[in-house]
């Protein structure tokens, strides 16, 4: 327990002083009779007039807690410094239209979001980024220890953000820019993707060349599975997509260069048990030692204080216009 501004508690030293000038002038007012209860005049003394006499003394109390509240009354916790396993992560991950493909249920792109949210929320200390990719590529979100605000970027990725198209390089460009600078001694990218590279100004293999020079592993993995599926097969005027039966023909030979030149390794998903699965392994290979500093927490009571003040002042002005209200006559 602390105070944030602890000089205000200074003011409580007036209390005593403000008491006694308020009982002098109490006794230099001239009042011919004060009376509660008729029950009074005879001379019978009921409760009202004992707690009448402590009736100013909730006052007293009140201005107390105020004071108390001014020096911002503070709850602190602490965190000890422990040694644990983290890393900085960056998911890369496809938006192409064709990852609204209906081969993993519902569809290729909520199959891998909702996995990708399971694998964050199993990796509490790691920081851990997105980035998303079709024909061009982008930073959703930056590498945090936030795990509501990532999941919140990873529900929120839509298809048609970008151009069409499946531009790996420039995703897998993009992630390795964000983790050059990086001091974590663990670097990982998550490439999921369900198509070749066919666009960009940057190419997979150019790409996993410069993440193995920096040292950052390249994990991919290929999502979905040949054969004849419901794909994307026009875009409509409101933005959405109609779907017919589509041959699908997946060459992973890309992903798996990109995996051996980057030290990591190529995972299939034809399935979403393939995915959870992945997740995984990728969750038991990667670990790198850190040490989690000591952090200070503090939770703010002032409120709880002034909530206490607020109802002791409601209820002795009720009793002071109420039960407790003095006739003079």
């Amino acid at each position: 327990m602390a105070f944030a501004q602890p000089y205000w508690l200074l003011l409580l030293l007036l209390l005593p002083w403000l008491m006694y000038r308020y009982r002098q002038a109490a006794r230099e007012r001239h009042v011919t009779l004060q009376v509660s209860r008729q029950a009074a005049m005879r001379g019978v003394k009921t409760w009202v007039v004992y707690a009448r006499s402590w009736l100013q003394a909730v006052r007293w109390v009140v201005l107390a807690l105020l004071i108390v509240a001014m020096a911002r009354p503070q709850l602190l916790w602490y965190e000890e410094q422990t040694e644990a396993e983290a890393m900085d992560i960056l998911l890369v991950l496809d938006i192409s239209p064709s990852m609204l493909t209906k081969d993993l249920p519902p569809d290729r792109l909520s199959a891998a979001k909702k996995l990708a949210n399971d694998f964050v929320s199993r990796r509490p200390f790691d920081r851990i980024g997105l980035v998303a990719f079709s024909g061009g590529a982008f930073t959703q979100c930056p590498l945090t220890n936030d795990r509501r605000l990532l999941q919140g970027f990873i529900n929120n990725l839509q298809v048609g953000r970008l151009p069409d198209g499946t531009a790996i390089g420039m995703g897998i460009a993009t992630a390795v820019h964000h983790l050059k600078d990086s001091p974590s001694p663990g670097k990982v990218i998550i490439v999921l993707t369900d198509g070749e590279n066919n666009t960009g100004s940057i190419g997979p293999i150019r790409a996993a060349e410069a993440a193995r020079a920096l040292g950052v592993r390249v994990y991919t993995v290929g999502i979905g599975k040949n054969g004849t599926v419901l794909s994307p097969s026009r875009r409509r005027y409101d933005g959405g997509y109609d779907f017919a039966p589509r041959k699908m023909v997946f060459d992973p030979s890309v992903l798996r260069e990109v995996a051996r030149l980057s030290q990591g390794k190529f995972y299939p998903a034809g399935t979403s048990a393939d995915l959870q699965n992945i997740y995984a392994e990728i969750d038991r290979l990667e670990k790198a030692k850190i040490v989690i500093k000591q952090v200070e927490q503090k939770t703010e009571l002032y409120f709880w204080v002034l909530d206490v003040a607020f109802c002791l002042l409601v209820l002795e002005l009720f009793l002071r216009w109420g039960p407790l209200r003095v006739i003079t006559v």
